[in-house]
């Protein structure tokens, strides 16, 4: 609604030349749920689209699936957070070229009370260890996103195979970070976050940021264009576009003043 009610205001401006219509042309975004739930595609995608005319229609999932959509063509550039997935989705043939555009970090919050005693720490391989070795509630994604992936990489750190315990204290919920905050909210269960849908989450209840500081926590997002090779109707032209708005000093800028509430989220380092 907010990227509407720009829209109107920029077109009664004049400045986009022409009307809004069912042939103005278009791009799909792949992207991630915490690029959508940190509200920075909505603040930053007005801009891109009255600069440009091109509208950008996000379809918001776990890196995994966002990945899986771009491979069968449902997508003309992807925008994800697992850098080893966009590298080989590149090598692979099904990506032109990948960017590094912006990172954050990962956090883990859990309850107050941390019945796993990792309060204050900074070795998130030291802390899933104690919540394991508590068989404290933790509620993970299990859905195949960047943050799953991270989550995962973690516990093999620590030497922990969190599927023994799933449906005790490991619990997958299959959904998205907002909605897996919410089930770790209603557990007090452990959970492993962005920082930006952490710093956007209303529902928090007893949780809150127990590790962090942990350079393995470290979350670099990249963006590829789909190779209009492999599949023909990709829009390659105008998805370039984005991608070289996204990475240029224009997108780079934008990003840089996402600021909900003072706080940054993303912070732009393409090269």
């Amino acid at each position: 609604m907010i990227r509407n009610v720009f829209r109107a205001v920029v077109l009664s401006l004049g400045l986009i030349a022409g009307p809004t219509t069912a042939e103005e042309p278009f791009i799909v975004v792949q992207s991630t749920t915490s690029t959508q739930n940190s509200g920075l595609l909505d603040n930053i995608l007005p801009w891109f689209e009255a600069e440009t005319g091109i509208d950008v229609r996000v379809v918001a999932v776990g890196t995994g699936q966002a990945i899986r959509n771009a491979i069968n063509g449902d997508g003309d550039v992807l925008l994800v957070h697992s850098r080893a997935d966009e590298e080989q989705f590149v090598a692979d043939g099904w990506g032109v070229e990948r960017f590094d555009v912006m990172y954050n970090d990962f956090v883990l919050v859990g309850p107050k009370s941390d019945p796993a005693g990792v309060e204050g720490g900074s070795d998130i391989v030291a802390a899933l260890t104690a919540v394991s070795q508590a068989k404290a509630p933790f509620a993970s994604r299990g859905d195949d996103s960047g943050t799953h992936k991270a989550e995962l990489r973690h516990w093999e750190a620590a030497g922990v195979d969190p599927a023994d315990a799933s449906g005790t204290w490991y619990r997958e919920t299959g959904s998205g970070m907002g909605a897996t905050l919410n089930v770790a909210s209603g557990m007090d269960a452990y959970a492993l976050t962005d920082r930006a849908t952490w710093e956007s989450f209303g529902n928090r209840g007893n949780l809150e940021v127990l590790v962090e500081g942990d350079p393995r926590l470290f979350n670099q997002y990249g963006v590829i264009l789909v190779n209009p090779d492999k599949h023909p109707r990709v829009r390659a032209s105008a998805g370039q576009r984005f991608v070289d708005w996204l990475i240029g000093p224009d997108g780079q800028a934008a990003i840089e003043a996402f600021k909900p509430n003072g706080q940054q989220l993303f912070f732009p380092n393409a090269k």
